[in-house]
């Protein structure tokens, strides 16, 4: 039997979570043909794999890469940690469906671009311009509740109408019709904050008709969490909607130490409901400046700032000495801008990562000018620090969560999983030299021990740079996601 690529001796981690083994991958088009012992098969390029690892392509869960799929189709912060699969549109803000009313951008769909960047009124739109670029992963996309508030309100301090609700609700169930995978909001941002659960609960039972998925960054991650964490898993229940509670966090000083508490209550819920979370493993987060986390408990750096952009790469503490202003005067004045806020503690974030609820997602901002590290180097990271030098899971259990558990939670088809009849989404890696190689003073830059990226069967990334040969596909809803408990 005559195939494209054969991937032979392989150390297989399939996505499923079984234990390691070794065997011959057969590539055909763009779908994983066989699996095994194929001695007697030919392919037009054979790959000789023993002693390295075959993983299915990493899906990133948690991304803000809207725009940048179509302006950067390159997508290499991406690709060059083994990436083959982005879910964008998450935190309540997405690129579509969104018509601007003037030249500013709303906080915090700024991290998604400029306004010329939103120029997507529909999602068949958006879909439509992801297909034209081409980009070198795949796309899934949720609309953001946020988005859809622009789309309607000229005030977002408030609650909407009922008409705004009416019309939101009108653009989310077309945009789900048009291939949209669920619904995010961001209720911890000052222009989601005032939406009660009347409005949000109306949008959640919209998105549970379409069978999607319904993401939160929560309303609270620090002293209140764990009523956010109950008001999010109420508004999925009533709308009998599967959750996912994006970057699960213990944040601020005064909320280290309550990883277990938040764990016993998502653990909890999934008795009940279908719950999930995403984490990413780093304990600094990253965002727009947002003088709600701005105090002197943690260290905090300015990564941008529109008006003083000379303040970049430096700490809030510092520029604010310098300008003998206290921190809130000096964030005030830095406004619009993005910060790294180190808020979490170490042990905290250890047990939500290695919870098996918890997929891998990066929250990498890809338009921030000096980004967190997490953009380029999450999945590396998981991989190889955690699991291979900290042993907090096994690799199998890693990879689980980046990409089999990852598809399935969010419906993926035949994505995450090395099998016959699954797509040719693969990674082929060192685990020994395997190392995210960026930092918070050089975070662009790729990681070490990525071999080979293949997505829908085309060689994608190899030998340390693109190949130039772009197949990623914009991945529309194809399945019906239950409430209930897998």
């Amino acid at each position: 039997m005559h195939h494209d690529l054969l991937i032979r001796r392989a150390t297989l981690l399939d996505g499923t979570g079984a234990d390691p083994r070794i065997a011959d991958v057969a590539i055909k088009g763009d779908r994983i043909v066989a699996v095994g012992d194929l001695a007697g098969h030919e392919a037009s390029e054979v790959v000789q794999a023993e002693g390295l690892v075959l993983t299915p392509g990493f899906i990133d869960v948690h991304t803000h890469d809207d725009t940048n799929v179509v302006r950067t189709p390159e997508m290499l912060p991406k690709l060059s940690q083994g990436v083959t699969t982005v879910v964008v549109g998450n935190c309540g803000i997405s690129a579509s469906p969104v018509t601007l009313r003037g030249s500013e951008v709303p906080d915090p769909m700024n991290l998604l671009g400029d306004a010329e960047d939103f120029a997507y009124p529909s999602f068949a739109a958006y879909a439509d311009a992801v297909a034209t670029a081409c980009p070198a992963v795949n796309v899934a996309a949720l609309v953001g509740h946020t988005s859809l508030r622009s789309l309607v309100m000229d005030d977002f301090e408030r609650p909407a109408r009922d008409d705004e609700i009416a019309a939101m609700r009108l653009a989310l169930e077309q945009a789900l019709a048009e291939g949209a995978i669920g619904m995010s909001t961001g209720l911890a941002y000052r222009n989601a904050r005032q939406a009660p659960n009347a409005e949000v609960g109306a949008l959640v039972r919209a998105v549970s008709e379409a069978g999607g998925i319904y993401t939160t960054h929560l309303r609270d991650e620090f002293a209140g969490q764990a009523e956010a964490m109950d008001e999010a898993f109420a508004t999925a229940a009533e709308a009998r909607a599967p959750l996912v509670i994006s970057h699960l966090k213990c944040a601020g000083a005064g909320n280290w130490g309550q990883a277990p508490r938040a764990l016993a209550q998502l653990t909890d819920a999934a008795s009940r409901q279908r719950v999930h979370c995403d984490c990413y493993p780093y304990t600094a987060g990253s965002s727009t400046l947002d003088l709600g986390q701005v105090t002197d408990e943690i260290d905090i750096t300015i990564t941008w700032s529109k008006p003083h952009p000379e303040q970049a790469r430096r700490p809030l503490a510092d520029i604010a000495a310098d300008w003998g202003l206290s921190l809130m005067d000096a964030a005030r004045r830095l406004q619009p801008a993005g910060a790294v806020y180190h808020n979490m503690s170490e042990d905290d974030m250890r047990q939500v990562l290695a919870h098996p609820l918890t997929m891998v997602g990066s929250d990498g901002l890809p338009n921030d000018p000096h980004p967190h590290p997490r953009l380029w180097g999450a999945f590396p990271r998981v991989l190889a620090h955690y699991s291979r030098d900290l042993a907090l899971m096994p690799p199998a259990e890693a990879v689980r969560k980046m990409t089999g558990l990852s598809a399935a939670t969010f419906g993926l088809e035949d994505r995450g999983v090395i099998r016959p009849g699954a797509f040719a989404d693969l990674v082929l890696l060192d685990l020994e030299r395997l190392e995210d190689s960026a930092t918070y003073d050089q975070p662009k830059t790729p990681a070490s021990g990525i071999l080979r990226v293949l997505v829908n069967g085309t060689t994608a990334y190899a030998n340390g740079q693109a190949s130039g040969q772009r197949s990623g596909r914009m991945l529309r809803r194809s399945v019906r996601l239950a409430a209930t408990p897998l």
